[in-house]
């Protein structure tokens, strides 16, 4: 069965209880909690109390990755990625979200494959690894991931698959998606622009359709081979011009994947 969420960043950075509640009124059917420095981010207890106000389990955790999380859970990436797997196992959560290395993380990149597999057998938690995209610095290519950003070349066993990364990669989501096979666990759903003229990189998560990956097709192809997993939305919605704006914008997203997905379930009008 396919389960449509929606990812707190979503609403960054208004609080994980403000985005439980904006994904009920739009209408998902789960969440992606992004461990970031809002405590209830990381708070097991808090997280089980809003799962039940909102009656909206949580689907997956992404990993504390980014450079605005750089301290969260201190600095050992093996331990970040330890404490997220066992956060989702103790919520309920079947899915952990993590990036590849950067390649200046010593020791944590050169192993990070092997360290994937010790904290899924240990925690029981789904650790899907999530596409990214080639960095430029004056013009050059920089590679910045190790052992690299495309998790299909890699021996992963469950895959994050991100639209809007595939644009910056120059990629074709729906020919990622059928090389992945059945290690596809993990959809970001969104949208993307391949780079500029002039190779500036701009991570614009759009709302599908708006950009240029083929988003209905992946999805239609993914109902039509009877795939089961998440599809989670990673908009941007912070050009919102006020909250029924943003709130407009998700329900279109939660339309667009119950549509190409053929799932036939309504979503909530207007309110």
């Amino acid at each position: 069965m396919i389960t449509v969420g929606m990812s707190t960043s979503c609403t960054f950075p208004k609080s994980v209880e403000t985005s439980f509640q904006i994904a009920r009124d739009a209408g998902f059917d789960g969440m992606e909690i992004m461990i970031s420095t809002d405590q209830t981010s990381r708070s097991v207890d808090a997280l089980k109390r809003l799962i039940d106000k909102y009656q909206l389990p949580v689907l997956a955790v992404h990993a504390p990755v980014l450079l605005f999380t750089q301290f969260v859970w201190g600095r050992d990436q093996r331990t970040k990625l330890q404490r997220s797997a066992e956060l989702a196992r103790d919520i309920g959560a079947s899915t952990v979200v993590v990036h590849p290395p950067f390649r200046w993380q010593s020791g944590y990149a050169e192993n990070f494959l092997e360290i994937v597999r010790e904290i899924n057998a240990d925690t029981g938690t789904e650790i899907a690894v999530e596409n990214m995209f080639p960095w430029k610095v004056s013009g050059r290519a920089l590679q910045a991931y190790k052992p690299g950003i495309d998790p299909v070349d890699m021996d992963c066993d469950a895959i994050t698959l991100d639209f809007s990364h595939a644009a910056l990669s120059g990629r074709d989501s729906l020919q990622m998606a059928k090389a992945a096979g059945d290690r596809l666990r993990h959809i970001h759903l969104c949208d993307g622009q391949a780079p500029d003229v002039n190779d500036k990189l701009f991570d614009e998560h759009l709302a599908p359709g708006e950009g240029g990956q083929p988003v209905a097709e992946t999805l239609q192809y993914l109902a039509s081979i009877g795939w089961s997993g998440h599809v989670v939305a990673e908009v941007n919605t912070r050009k919102a011009k006020n909250e029924a704006d943003r709130l407009r914008m998700l329900r279109e997203t939660v339309a667009f994947a119950h549509d190409h997905l053929q799932l036939g379930r309504p979503v909530p009008d207007a309110v």
